[in-house]
């Protein structure tokens, strides 16, 4: 029998949380990316560079045992100082 690639999640949150919550991380993360490059000064006619938004604060209607299931899990990773971002950036 193989084994399950994802890990099972921990006892005090559930599978559902988890997708859910990962979901939601990559649409806010996703908002926020769109709204930083919107400002005068990063569009392709200027001569700024993009904002570069590689980390968020998590969405706050999901317990922090979620977000430390994510990072657990890989998908996750933590930048400091309540930020986080995606794993594969």
């Amino acid at each position: 029998m193989e084994a399950d690639p994802t890990p099972a999640p921990t006892p005090e949150v559930t599978a559902e949380q988890v997708k859910e919550a990962y979901k939601a991380f990559k649409k806010r993360l996703k908002l926020t990316r769109l709204d930083a490059e919107s400002r005068i000064g990063v569009g392709p006619l200027s001569s700024g560079a993009g904002w570069g938004v590689t980390g968020i604060v998590p969405p706050h209607q999901f317990p922090a045992a979620v977000w430390d299931e994510l990072v657990r899990q890989g998908k996750l990773k933590r930048q400091g100082g309540g930020l986080y971002s995606l794993a594969g950036n």
